[in-house]
């Protein structure tokens, strides 16, 4: 008979004060990350993770709803400040800020990382009507 013995990953736990969360607003969605300073993922959430569906994701308050399910877990582990990205042309960019500071999160920086083409690609040929 073989004896199987299971070894268990001990989990490292970090000491994190200051993080970065990340919001994505999009037409669609939002989505929320919080990461540490090296910009390792930590935790997540979005409007469809929350329940809602459809075009109900794409409301400011979806957005309000993802983020305080995720600063609650961020304060669950200790992270009291923030710095904030929020990128896209969302709804859910204000309800984001908004509910960050509701959250009882200090916000010590707030940057739109919007991607911005500087003329970007050859557009397609006009339509003649």
């Amino acid at each position: 008979m073989v004896k199987v013995t299971t070894v268990k990953k001990n989990k490292k736990t970090k000491n994190i004060t200051h993080a970065r969360a990340y919001v994505k607003a999009t037409f669609n969605n939002t989505i929320v990350t919080i990461t540490d300073s090296e910009g390792e993922a930590l935790m997540w959430g979005s409007a469809g993770a929350v329940g809602f569906k459809g075009a109900r994701k794409s409301t400011p308050f979806a957005a309000t709803t993802a983020v305080e399910q995720v600063a609650k877990k961020a304060k669950e582990i200790g992270i009291g400040s923030i710095e904030l990205y929020i990128k896209g042309p969302g709804p859910g960019r204000d309800g984001a800020i908004r509910a960050f500071k509701a959250a009882g999160l200090n916000i010590t920086m707030i940057a739109d990382v919007t991607p911005i083409p500087h003329n970007g690609p050859r557009a397609r040929k006009r339509r003649r009507v």
